[in-house]
């Protein structure tokens, strides 16, 4: 997704999270920062590591087996031992995208049904996964309408010009499919109308089998 923001500019470095409603279709191995009770409410979310310093030191020995790392606010001292090693790879915790929160339990549970992370790079372009071309149309349909309802309400409200310049859908190293802006408002009936075609193109592109369903 090309928008017309420079993130260089106050206010234009869009960055958040939204919640996918059927989910990206992937597994995600979530490590939880966390002591005690927290500790215990993480594990019982299904969080895949749960540590503290033992955590810190097999990071910094370079174990980096997890997608998405949660911590509570207290830990944050201890996690910044290692914000060179998360930064860079965007596993640190940011309470801007509800990893840094005292409910680690909820932050757990919202990775492991499917939250996107998105953030706008240097050139204003924006890359998001919203699901797998297995899935049926109308589940990525919902899935792209709850990913642009959050980007629209990104708009900087300083922005001049067009926000949206140019979308285009693709399977994982597949085939780029341009899709006309027209179809784009999430608040429109015309919303997406194309998908089955532009779906299909992208899965026979992907070398996949064609998705049916009753419509």
């Amino acid at each position: 997704m090309q928008l017309g923001v420079d993130p260089r500019k106050p206010g234009q470095a869009i960055r958040g999270v939204v919640q996918l409603p059927h989910g990206t279709g992937k597994s995600v191995r979530v490590a939880v920062f966390a002591r005690g009770v927290k500790a215990d409410e993480a594990k019982a979310a299904g969080a895949d590591i749960v540590g503290a310093e033992d955590l810190v030191e097999a990071i910094q020995k370079g174990e980096l087996n997890f997608d998405k790392a949660v911590a509570s606010p207290d830990m944050m001292a201890l996690v910044g031992r290692v914000a060179r090693v998360l930064g860079p790879r965007g596993l640190m915790p940011n309470p801007k995208l509800g990893t840094v929160t005292p409910d680690v339990a909820a932050a757990v549970q919202a990775a492991k049904a499917g939250q996107v992370e998105y953030r706008v790079e240097r050139n204003g372009i924006i890359h998001a996964s919203v699901g797998k071309v297995s899935f049926a149309h109308s589940a990525l349909r919902d899935n792209l309408r709850a990913f642009m309802l959050a980007i629209l309400a990104a708009k900087p409200e300083s922005l001049k010009g067009h926000y949206l310049r140019h979308v285009t859908l693709c399977s994982s190293q597949g085939k780029g499919v341009n899709v006309a802006m027209g179809m784009l408002d999430p608040g429109k009936g015309a919303f997406m109308q194309v998908t089955d075609d532009v779906l299909r193109e992208i899965v026979q592109a992907a070398g996949g089998e064609v998705a049916t369903e009753e419509r």
